[in-house]
């Protein structure tokens, strides 16, 4: 009984309405706001890139995709390889030379020295958003996980608009350096708040174990389920057909007929507002409608959309990208909390694949889409995001039939049927 007690010290899991619990939400803020801001400020830059570097439209994007892919690699392994390690001190150290190499960015001589380190800044980066959820699961009671949970997630999509919009602001009335210097510091900032904020934790570390073998099986296993690849498809789709339209829609709106500023271009990025706000609204009306209807939904504002794009109507556009991001955040939260659903076991793992699958869609569909805008300007770029949106409704819509095709199962098996 002495030897019970001593291997499982008693841990009190931290309830909200607490300091410490207001303390955790801030700090899992500053977190979300500094990797996300980092990760997406070099969008709204790309169209300079190509005058500064000499490039190409698809080149220009590799500074947004290498980063996303790398951070992609890195999150599908950060889960495995964290366990038994301060988090907190993992997190800090990850967003500390994270934002030391954005810093770098900002007076990098040349291209290829440009991608280099921004290709290491996603490998940093990913040591924060997988580190971060397991460190509120850990740390946070239950009754409060989901505010915590929220905050952290707001933190992510506020950091990822304000980076692009004070981006564009501080390039048009300074230089594209000073604005990554500035969300550069700012992020430096962020990282000192958060290791001041966040308590240290009580909770005795469990010993470090990793084995290949046992993580593989696990990953073939949700592989083998008729649903989850349908669902790693969809975050991959939805995805890079959203960072296809914010990595090219500069370059349309920066040219003729438009000639938009850079300032005005990065207001654009206000239509996350949008999005922030259906997340919420997607989970409450998929918990009333079931979660088929609202992801054929979502893909449908994202094809409505991208087809407002088309004309040479600033407002068509504009309505056009607001509805694209609706539909994407939509389509986004209704896949991402489905996988979990849907996975029986070692939930963890489900979600590695999704969010690989879901960056490496920002990276090489990206990537993709500059290819046809080179090609054949705006209207090529639109209707390669249609033929992927038409694949992925076509996945919604298997999707839907399996889950009616297990609800009558699951009826027919059940004992008042069994009887008739």
């Amino acid at each position: 009984m002495t030897t019970a007690t001593t291997v499982q010290p008693t841990f009190n899991a931290i309830r909200p309405g607490t300091t410490a619990y207001r303390r955790i939400s801030l700090a899992l803020f500053l977190t979300g706001f500094a990797t996300f801001s980092m990760l997406y400020c070099v969008q709204p830059l790309l169209p300079i890139f190509t005058e500064e570097f000499g490039i190409k439209a698809a080149a220009s994007s590799l500074a947004l995709s290498l980063t996303t892919i790398c951070l992609a690699i890195a999150i599908f392994c950060a889960g495995a390889l964290s366990e038994g390690r301060d988090l907190r001190r993992l997190m800090f150290t990850s967003m500390l030379l994270a934002s030391l190499c954005n810093l770098f960015v900002a007076v990098t001589p040349n291209w290829h020295t440009l991608l280099t380190v921004r290709a290491i800044e996603g490998l940093l980066l990913g040591g924060v958003p997988a580190v971060a959820m397991a460190y509120l699961a850990e740390e946070i009671h239950p009754d409060g996980l989901g505010l915590s949970m929220g905050l952290y997630v707001g933190g992510s999509a506020f950091g990822g608009m304000a980076g692009r919009i004070l981006t564009s602001i501080l390039t048009d009335h300074f230089s594209w350096r000073v604005a990554l210097a500035t969300i550069s510091i700012l992020d430096l900032l962020a990282a000192i708040g958060f290791l001041l904020l966040l308590p240290i934790s009580t909770r005795p570390l469990k010993k470090a174990y990793f084995n290949l073998s046992h993580h593989a099986a696990i990953w073939r296993s949700h592989l083998s389920n008729s649903a989850l690849p349908l669902l790693f498809m969809t975050g991959f789709i939805v995805m890079g057909v959203f960072i296809t339209l914010y990595n090219y829609i500069g370059f349309r709106l920066i040219a003729a007929p438009f000639f938009l500023s850079q300032t005005h271009i990065g207001m654009i990025f206000f239509a996350y507002l949008f999005g922030i706000v259906a997340s919420p609204l997607a989970g409450r009306l998929s918990d009333k409608l079931g979660r088929p209807p609202v992801l054929i939904t979502g893909i449908s504002l994202m094809i409505i959309g991208m087809l407002l794009t088309l004309p040479d109507n600033l407002f068509a556009i504009i309505t056009g990208i607001v509805l694209t991001t609706l539909g994407f955040f939509i389509s986004h939260a209704i896949a991402s909390t489905w996988v979990g659903k849907l996975a029986k076991q070692s939930k963890g793992h489900a979600s590695s694949l999704y969010l690989l699958s879901y960056y490496a869609g920002s990276s090489i569909l990206g990537a993709v889409g500059g290819w046809f805008w080179q090609h054949d300007s705006w209207f090529a770029v639109t209707l390669f995001t249609l033929f992927l949106l038409a694949a992925v409704l076509y996945s919604a819509l298997r999707l839907r039939q399996q889950s009616i095709s297990a609800n009558t199962t699951m009826i027919l098996s059940s004992p008042a049927e069994r009887i008739q």
